[in-house]
């Protein structure tokens, strides 16, 4: 089993390994901008109490930290502390052979600044230092410009390619159509 390794990107941040310790930096986020982060974890149901439910998620990654199956990290300024979001690989995956999903949420006041490309190339060298193919999916909603200019960004980095055809993915009870884009890594000569 892999643990979840905390990770640098490149001077100014750092990706800690997700924790309980982090429940009350993102729900003090949260509540900054709670539109954009039922937008980036559309798991939250605005019905049910927030902070219940970012504990609940914080015990389901603690509790895999070790599993090799997610890994999610706060992302973190270095010269500060201060937590500025959060990025993972997740298991809910639509295609067949992926082997996590990358999501990520940035605070508004972090926008902008290439963060999410700058941590997405720190993961993706990581995994690229391991021996296992890894095919990593991002889903991004039609209509979310700024996650599909940043699904573009790691494609282009990472030479990924966006499918075609929407895939329909379950959000509250819907069926919502989003793009899908596919970023192999270590695929080797013939796989």
């Amino acid at each position: 089993m892999t643990k979840t390794p905390e990770l640098s990107v490149e001077e100014e941040f750092v990706l800690q390994p997700l924790n309980k310790s982090a429940l009350k930096p993102i729900l003090n986020a949260f509540n900054e901008d709670p539109e954009s982060a039922y937008a980036a974890l559309p798991w939250l149901d605005k019905n049910k109490e927030i902070r219940q439910q970012i504990r609940d998620m914080l015990f389901d990654v603690e509790s895999q930290v070790n599993s090799d199956e997610i890994h999610f990290w706060s992302i973190v300024q270095r010269q500060d502390n201060q937590f500025v979001g959060l990025i993972g690989l997740g298991d809910e995956l639509q295609l067949l052979h992926s082997s996590y999903n990358l999501g990520y949420w940035v605070r508004a006041e972090y926008r902008r600044q290439k963060i999410t490309i700058r941590c997405v190339n720190a993961i993706f060298s990581w995994l690229s230092s391991r021996s296992n193919f890894f095919r990593i999916e991002i889903t991004v909603h039609p209509h979310n410009e700024a996650g599909l200019a940043t699904a573009a960004s790691v494609c282009h980095a990472w030479d990924g390619e966006s499918v075609e055809e929407f895939i329909g993915i379950e959000i509250g009870n819907r069926t919502v159509p989003h793009r899908i884009h596919i970023i192999d890594i270590n695929r080797g000569g013939d796989s």
